[in-house]
């Protein structure tokens, strides 16, 4: 689904207040995982813990039967380098892992039981993941796109980098690491075909979680069980 122009409404205070610290965690999140030696590899050649998650055909990493979907996703962070994925799902893993520092982990498992990581396909619908084009404000937290029209045939999985914005004037790009703008376009363009004439560029669009409808299931989780303001400690932060 995608959207022209921005609105930016708030019905309850704890709407806003949850997006702010979601998207804090966002950013918190993608920081740590730039650490965690999560290996950068295309999806033919992608590699998983099969104790968690079992590898499919297409190099997507499927939820195991009675894996606690926390402990699936905090694995990647502990155990980075048994982990071997593009860009697109990393940033998939950053959102997992954002909300498991916000949701009580019993809600987690509940609402993500079932957890495919394969770039933007089959996506939960809780998360919401929308696509706005011609953005006129950027957050922290937003998920930006690096297009690199020319690229070398030979290398497609350099046609573009999904990225984190980390609020600072730097994005974390899983297998380019944290970077300026001016860097990740450099590292892109060293991709190119011969002779090409097009730079690589970061696209006016931004991915976002739908920070609402998750508000309002933590909110509804805290209210029936009077658990207010938790945040979960499983070491990452």
């Amino acid at each position: 689904m995608f959207f022209n122009r921005e609105v930016f409404g708030y019905s309850l205070q704890e709407q806003l207040n949850f997006e702010h610290n979601l998207r804090k965690s966002i950013v918190e999140v993608a920081l740590n995982l730039s650490k965690s030696r999560l290996v950068f590899e295309t999806f033919r050649d992608s590699w998983c813990n099969e104790v968690y998650w079992k590898r499919t055909a297409e190099g997507g990493f499927l939820l195991k039967n009675g894996v606690r979907p926390s402990m699936a996703i905090k694995d990647i962070f502990i155990n980075g380098p048994k982990y071997g994925t593009e860009c697109a799902t990393a940033i998939v893993i950053i959102y997992y892992g954002a909300l498991l520092n916000i949701f009580p982990e019993e809600l987690f498992n509940r609402v993500f039981s079932k957890i495919y990581l394969m770039d933007w396909q089959n996506l939960d619908a809780n998360l919401g993941i929308t696509t706005i084009r011609d953005v006129v404000n950027y957050l922290p937290g937003d998920c930006r796109y690096f297009k690199n029209p020319d690229v070398d045939q030979n290398t497609p999985e350099w046609q573009g980098e999904n990225v984190i914005d980390l609020g600072n004037g730097t994005y974390y790009g899983h297998g380019l690491g944290i970077r300026t703008a001016e860097g990740f376009i450099e590292a892109l363009n060293r991709h190119r075909k011969e002779g090409a004439q097009i730079s690589a560029f970061l696209t006016y669009s931004a991915n976002r979680l739908n920070f609402k409808h998750l508000g309002n299931i933590y909110y509804n989780f805290a209210a029936s069980s009077q658990v207010q303001n938790h945040r979960t400690a499983w070491g990452i932060l």
